[in-house]
């Protein structure tokens, strides 16, 4: 049973790691984010709030936003003399 929070979050409960490393989306989370069979997700980390995964397709349509962001942020390389 999903648990949900006025501002959207969900509680989906808990899943085990199988000997093969192997985890189980439930259902219900694949069903409210329209993850299908093959579909294929990336997994990002970060050693102190843990794991995410993302649609490898959203990011592909986010991709040129996000470079365009980070080439806003490149040190100019007049200004690494």
């Amino acid at each position: 049973m999903t648990k949900q929070s006025p501002d959207g979050k969900r509680f989906y409960g808990t899943i085990t790691v199988s000997e093969r490393g192997q985890i189980v989306i439930p259902a219900e989370a694949r069903r409210d984010f329209g993850i299908e069979i093959g579909e294929k997700l990336l997994v990002f980390g970060d050693l102190e709030q843990g794991l995410a995964l993302v649609r490898a397709s959203t990011l592909m349509t986010k991709m040129p936003g996000i470079m365009s962001v980070l080439q806003s942020v490149e040190p100019n390389e007049d200004e690494n003399k």
